[in-house]
């Protein structure tokens, strides 16, 4: 008992420590003018949820593995909380998650972010390829869809002035691409079983969730919601 604690709690202190270098460095290389808010912003979207994933292996076998798994982003989601309440101050995580550096423009967007990375452990972990493509299309793909956005977005959709075709293309192909990683890594370890129906199925997630983010209602809700829950939604009929 006493040992399955310590090694649970020290998959967990690991996990932690890799999230959390990935954004240290991300920092560190925007403080030295290499990158620029937006894309800091971006790539710790990106960067947070993929590492943390990869850290999964580490925990056991046991039923209650996922929930310590999911004290990583539980914790970061309540350090979101009390900075947005004014209760604690980080400039840090607001400049890498708010796109205007107000601690107070943190609350719904990165609270769902994190909720979504929570709850997947909780819920569907790593034996389920639901967990994979909610977090995959959710960091990945919205990641990529606005870095390529802003840069070769030229060409919008003819339903959203504020969405663009290489950004939609680039949201379904990162998000596809990296779940289908996730798929063959899991596999490795023996936690599910790769195939090309879960290929298929991983490519019907990532496009429908690709459209839903270009309608005009994911950025009234916040596509940090209506992509997680098109995941999960389309994952539940797919595989």
């Amino acid at each position: 008992m006493v040992y399955s604690l310590v090694s649970e709690f020290g998959a967990t202190a690991i996990s932690r420590a890799v999230a959390v270098s990935c954004d240290r460095v991300l920092q560190e290389t925007a403080k030295r003018g290499l990158i620029d808010q937006k894309l800091l912003r971006k790539l710790v979207h990106i960067s947070f949820g993929l590492a943390f994933m990869l850290c999964w292996p580490l925990f056991s076998n046991d039923r209650w593995a996922s929930f310590y798994a999911a004290l990583v982003p539980g914790v970061y989601m309540f350090r979101i909380l009390v900075i947005e309440l004014g209760i604690y101050k980080d400039e840090a995580i607001v400049k890498s998650l708010s796109r205007f550096g107000d601690y107070r423009k943190l609350h719904r967007g990165s609270l769902y972010y994190t909720a979504t990375i929570m709850f997947a452990s909780i819920i569907y972990w790593r034996t389920s390829p639901i967990s994979i493509a909610a977090i995959c299309n959710l960091c990945a793909g919205d990641g990529m869809a606005d870095i390529v956005g802003r840069r070769f977005g030229g060409k919008k959709l003819p339903y959203n002035k504020n969405k663009s075709h290489a950004g939609s293309i680039a949201m379904a192909s990162a998000g596809f691409l990296a779940s289908i990683g996730y798929m063959w890594y899991f596999s490795s370890f023996g936690y599910m079983e790769g195939g090309w129906s879960k290929v298929v199925g991983f490519l019907v997630v990532s496009v429908i969730t690709a459209v839903v983010e270009s309608h005009p209602i994911s950025t009234d809700l916040d596509d940090n919601l209506t992509i997680p829950l098109t995941s999960i939604l389309v994952g539940n009929l797919v595989f």
